[in-house]
Formats: C-alpha cells, structure tokens, sequence
C-alpha cells in the first residue's frame, strides 16, 4: 500500500550558486559522498530529500543528512537512511522507498514513493 508520495524540482544554476555561496550549507544538507558529485546531481539529490521528506508527511525534525542517494550496480538509485529518517519511515510502517531522479534544461527533480 502506498503511505506517500513526494515531488520536488530544483532550479540547477541557482542551487549551485547558493552552495557555492555558503559552503556549510552544503555540509548541513549532503554526506560527504554526496558533496563531491556534480552540481546537477547534488540538486537532483536534494530533491530527492525534498520529496522523501513530503513522502513522509513533511515532519519536523528530519536532518538531512540522515538520508541519500546510491546507486546499485545497474545504475539504479535507491534511497538510505538513518536516524531521524528511519524513524519516522518506521513509524510509518514503510518497508520500501521508491526513488526516481531527472535532471535536465537546468532543472532537476525527483520523486519519491513510500510503500508499506
């Protein structure tokens, strides 16, 4: 059954301005796996969060840096998380993350499906 769904889009050029711009918020919203990837793939990333985190009714308290992104070795990506995340996904009852990710025309975007 599904518990949520979630949808964010990020502007490319000005995401990476503000990173650029203040280096520690960087810090606060990536792993340092994630800091070293390209601007486009940060973004799509952190729309990621943003749709997990509306996925996940938008609680407060989420860190996040207590979820990410990997890929398998098909290149697909999957969702991680800990803390914070993991246990509201458990409260929730959620036992799988659906994750898609774009970027394009400079903007990317992601979605996100929680299912329990």
């Amino acid at each position: 059954m599904i518990v949520g769904i979630g949808i964010d889009v990020v502007d490319i050029a000005r995401f990476q301005d503000r990173i650029e711009r203040n280096p520690r918020l960087g810090e606060r919203l990536f792993t340092a796996e994630e800091l070293g990837l390209r601007p486009e793939s940060m973004a799509a990333r952190f729309a990621a969060k943003e749709a997990l985190a509306k996925a996940l009714g938008a609680p407060v308290g989420l860190r996040w840096t207590d979820a990410w992104v990997v890929r398998d070795s098909t290149g697909r990506p999957h969702l991680r998380t800990q803390g914070t995340v993991r246990a509201r996904v458990d409260e929730l009852g959620i036992h799988h993350l659906h994750v898609s990710l774009s970027h394009d025309a400079g903007v990317a975007s992601a979605v996100v499906v929680a299912e329990s």
